[in-house]
């Protein structure tokens, strides 16, 4: 009588571990766009920019025609803009970021250096983590060679390129439209009480504690 052969088992290749150095593709959990610091960077940005659209004024406001008079003197001019800004301020946010906009998708070419350069920025320096270093054609680069790297395009990219330009003419056309509007209409019929909790709590108040905790790397590498 013939024994039956005993059954196969399945025998999973397992690969062997990467040496050290070496760099491995960035897949699932440790891909930057799905680190901790980025999801939570996102969630601060989602939140801070539906806290700022809460303190919208009504555009109808903005452009009452009843309440722009010339002002007196320079002083009131200074007087008005101050008022105005602490009332129109994610309002005069929206005009600077509008007229950016606009001048950066007039200049398709700019927009994609500066596109490319924070993301740049964001994947080999900000969100990468601390102990896996830079790995470019099988050389290693430390984090400050990294931020040498980083910080010499930026200059480049800035200042001989039509970037640098586009930025400070878009920002110099949005800051005299709203010194203009903030000038020539008059704060009167506002309702300045909530100047001071809008200015605490801002549009851009993530700028402050929630970056610092969503991104502790940033700080150790500087």
């Amino acid at each position: 009588m013939s024994s039956s052969a005993p059954p196969v088992l399945p025998v999973a290749n397992v690969p062997p571990p990467p040496p050290i150095g070496s760099t491995v593709a960035a897949t699932g959990s440790d891909a930057p766009a799905n680190s901790p610091a980025v999801r939570v960077l996102l969630n601060n940005l989602s939140e801070s920019l539906r806290h700022g659209l809460a303190l919208r004024r009504p555009w109808t406001e903005l452009v009452d025609r009843s309440a722009f008079s010339k002002p007196e003197s320079f002083s009131e001019a200074t007087l008005r803009v101050r008022k105005n800004y602490s009332y129109f301020r994610v309002n005069y946010y929206a005009i600077v970021a509008g007229i950016l906009a606009v001048s950066l998708l007039t200049n398709p070419f700019s927009l994609i250096l500066l596109v490319g350069l924070l993301a740049s920025w964001t994947f080999l320096y900000l969100f990468r983590p601390s102990d896996r270093p830079l790995v470019i054609l099988g050389r290693t680069y430390t984090d400050f060679e990294t931020l040498a790297i980083l910080s010499g395009l930026t200059l480049i990219v800035v200042f001989l390129t039509s970037v640098g330009s586009v930025l400070v003419s878009a920002l110099m056309l949005g800051v005299a439209v709203v010194c203009i509007h903030g000038a020539f209409r008059a704060p009167e019929d506002l309702f300045l009480d909530d100047q001071d909790n809008s200015q605490a709590t801002g549009f851009l108040s993530f700028l402050r504690t929630p970056v610092a905790a969503a991104v502790p790397s940033v700080t150790g590498r500087v």
